[in-house]
Order: structure tokens, then C-alpha cells, then sequence
């Protein structure tokens, strides 16, 4: 299969050009507005993994659609009319869209959901992720997906229930809020735990990335499986059948 990667200059970008070489999955385009990278994905290219910022993604997802490839999104931040791109671009082609392509965090996302569902909202949830201090959006993707996995178990709706940090004098905590914080600093990959604090217990389920392949890994898994699907946008729950 070959393949084009979009934000190949970066971290994210060289780990899956790296893991790439010697599999089936052929890198024909290496794409980056970084110098001496390629500017768009050559002709035959039956696939694109995108790790790239997030104002790339509206213009790589049409011109995927336009050709009728496969496209896998690891890139987070899209803002709202970024997102209805990718939708649209959804109705031609097959897109994997995940904040994060590991096999542990999405076993992960899935236990916060049973958890929720088990728990009541008399266990508070909290959730902490930290990241390396190069990391520009926040929270992570990963958390508020998870965020989304236990507003999904608890059957209640996120918008409504979500605080992200605090600051100054906020009162008590009200009942049945899930509250997300984000750190930053050094060199951490990727840091994920979920605690459901109840009076007489805690629950505590935590995820910690000690390398980036395990994402690179994930995507291009994602990429391999979504070839040949029919259009829609998909998840890993999807890819790694738990949905």
C-alpha cells in the first residue's frame, strides 16, 4: 500500500516514516512545509496518515476525498469549521479520526466507560493528563475523550458536567461533575489517569505512553484497516473491534 505521510517533519511524523520502512505500507510522500519535504502526496497514493497542524487537515481531507483515499487523523485542536470538513470529506471517503492511536489507551477509554456506568455520580471523577512542555493544545485529545467515555457511561451530557481546572474560590464540588486538568512539562510522551474518588474508596485507572511508536504503531494499523471501507468516519474502537 502506498502511503503519504502529512506532518512528516515532526515527532509524530518521523516515528511512523521510521516504522513504516520495511512493512507492506510504502512511503511515497513525505509532507511538510518544513524544507526539503514534499508539498503534496504523489499520484497512486492509496492512503494518508495526517499528524500535521491542525489548518492542514480541511485542505488534506477534501483533496483525499477528490481522489477517493483513505484518511487516518491523528492531528487534535480542529476547530468547529475544521471539523465539519473532515464530516463532509466523510460522506466519499473512509476516515480513522482519533486523539490517540494506542491499543492501552483505547482499552483504557473503554474501562472508564464500564467504570461509569458502574459507579454513580457519588464517586467524583477527576482526570489528569500530562504531556511534554512542546505539547500546544489542552487539555489533551485523549482526555477529553475519556472525559466523553465516562459522560457516555453515566448516560449525562459533558458540556453540561465538564470543568477544566481550577482557580480561586470555586465553593464545593457539586455532585456528578467530571473535571479535566492538564499538566505540561519535560519530556513526557504521554501521561493519562482517571480516579473515581468515592468517601470510603478510590478508583484509579491510569495509562502512561513510554514511546511514541505505540501511537505511529496504531495509526498505521488504522490506515492498513480502513482501505477499502466504505465511507464514514471511524474510531480505533473501530480499527481494534470494541465498538
Amino acid at each position: 500500500m502506498k502511503i503519504a505521510i502529512v506532518g512528516a517533519a515532526g515527532r509524530m511524523g518521523k516515528k511512523l516514516v521510521e516504522l513504516a520502512n520495511g512493512t507492506e505500507l510504502e512511503v511515497v510522500s513525505k509532507i511538510d512545509i518544513a524544507e526539503g519535504y514534499d508539498r503534496t502526496w504523489a499520484p497512486g497514493t492509496e492512503g494518508v496518515v495526517d499528524f500535521s497542524h491542525h489548518t492542514a487537515v480541511a485542505e488534506g481531507v477534501a483533496k483525499a476525498a477528490a481522489e477517493g483515499i483513505a484518511y487516518v487523523i491523528g492531528t487534535t485542536g480542529l476547530s468547529a469549521d475544521e471539523q465539519r470538513a473532515v464530516d463532509l470529506a466523510a460522506k466519499q471517503i473512509p476516515i480513522v479520526q482519533s486523539s490517540n492511536y494506542s491499543l492501552g489507551v483505547n482499552l483504557l477509554i473503554e474501562l472508564v466507560n464500564k467504570a461509569a456506568k458502574t459507579l454513580d455520580d457519588a464517586y467524583d471523577v477527576e482526570i489528569v493528563e500530562m504531556h511534554h512542555k512542546h505539547k500546544k493544545d489542552a487539555p489533551s485529545g485523549t482526555a477529553l475523550m475519556l472525559a466523553r467515555s465516562v459522560a457516555e457511561g453515566r448516560q449525562v451530557d459533558l458540556a453540561k458536567k465538564a470543568v477544566y481546572g481550577r482557580q480561586g474560590d470555586v465553593g464545593e464540588r457539586p455532585r456528578g461533575e467530571i473535571a479535566i486538568h492538564a499538566l505540561r512539562g519535560g519530556s513526557v510522551v504521554g501521561d493519562h489517569t482517571v480516579m473515581f474518588a468515592g468517601d470510603l474508596e478510590r478508583i484509579e485507572i491510569t495509562h502512561k505512553a513510554q514511546d511514541r511508536t505505540a501511537f505511529a504503531a496504531g495509526a498505521l494499523k488504522a490506515l492498513a484497516w480502513a482501505k477499502g471501507r466504505k465511507a464514514g468516519i471511524y474510531t480505533m474502537r473501530d480499527v481494534l473491534g470494541f465498538a
